[in-house]
């Protein structure tokens, strides 16, 4: 039997995850110890570098309580709304990056005793000097893991740098080192890390003995009303990133139920109300285990 765990991204609302997990090794005593893969994205992929780097969930329930509203505070608050978060990210990230450096310190992915992936995106900014003939300049998808088996390994990377990679939610905070936010393609990373498992190079499993349990960061009540929406940008600017980073979530739920069956679970709850990813008011609602 091989098990994987996957975790949603959802900014502030990790802390909801952390609590879930908290509460399920209450439950069962032990169940994180029998992760073979822990998957995640943005919030998620930072709880699944600190599980995988043996953390507990009690201790990544008090990392959010303690620095998510410091990483999440409004550094343009006091400027004028044209100058503020539409000129620039609504975040800062020196604050997130003092935060996870404070964790991961100068540990590399080699470093950690237990499997991970993590997603992200790379908008390729490198320049064209050495990039073979004929090779497309492209932004791509990145899945970050610390398999050794992959010819593309990325165990030397430094895990401060891909927790910041994975949870660069555009419009949240800036770009880091030309990465953004997995959540823009995976933002549940469940059948990325199903493919990783299978893959003989690194995982080599056969899809009988997959278990897969996702977490997700609890659901948004919102909607867009009206059978016709003749928006620009201007209308649709204001829903884009958390239809792209919400939107996908129920596909990969789809994919993993259809190719797995009774070996894959979900859990994720109504929310009852609207959490956006940078919500830290939420905090103390989360963190004694219910829903805002």
């Amino acid at each position: 039997m091989y098990r994987i765990l996957s975790l949603d991204g959802g900014g502030i609302r990790g802390a909801f995850t952390a609590r879930v997990l908290e509460r399920l090794e209450e439950r069962v005593p032990g169940f994180l110890g029998t992760i073979d893969l822990f998957a995640g994205t943005s919030s998620g992929g930072l709880i699944a570098l600190g599980l995988a780097m043996g953390l507990g969930p009690a201790a990544l329930v008090k990392f959010f309580e303690e620095h998510a509203p410091r990483i999440f505070s409004d550094p343009w608050r006091e400027y004028p709304k044209w100058g503020g978060t539409l000129a620039r990210s609504r975040f800062d990230d020196a604050r997130r990056h003092e935060s996870l450096s404070a964790i991961f310190g100068e540990r590399i992915l080699h470093d950690l005793p237990r499997p991970v992936l993590v997603t992200s995106f790379d908008l390729d900014d490198s320049s064209d000097i050495g990039r073979k003939p004929g090779k497309p300049v492209s932004w791509k998808p990145k899945f970050f893991h610390n398999f050794t088996g992959d010819p593309g390994t990325d165990v030397s990377e430094r895990v401060v740098d891909v927790a910041m990679r994975t949870s660069a939610a555009p419009t949240y905070f800036p770009t880091f080192q030309g990465y953004i936010d997995g959540g823009v393609v995976a933002n549940d990373p469940s059948v990325a890390a199903l493919a990783q498992a299978l893959d003989p190079r690194t995982g080599g499993q056969q899809i009988r003995d997959v278990w897969l349990l996702s977490v997700g960061t609890g659901r948004n009540p919102r909607r867009i009303t009206g059978e016709r929406r003749d928006w620009g940008l201007v209308g649709w600017a204001r829903h884009l990133v958390d239809l792209m980073i919400e939107g996908s979530m129920d596909t990969a739920r789809y994919q993993c139920d259809r190719l797995l069956w009774e070996r894959f679970m979900r859990i994720d709850t109504w929310l009852g109300q609207p959490v956006g990813l940078g919500d830290a008011e939420v905090i103390p609602a989360f963190s004694a285990g219910g829903p805002a």
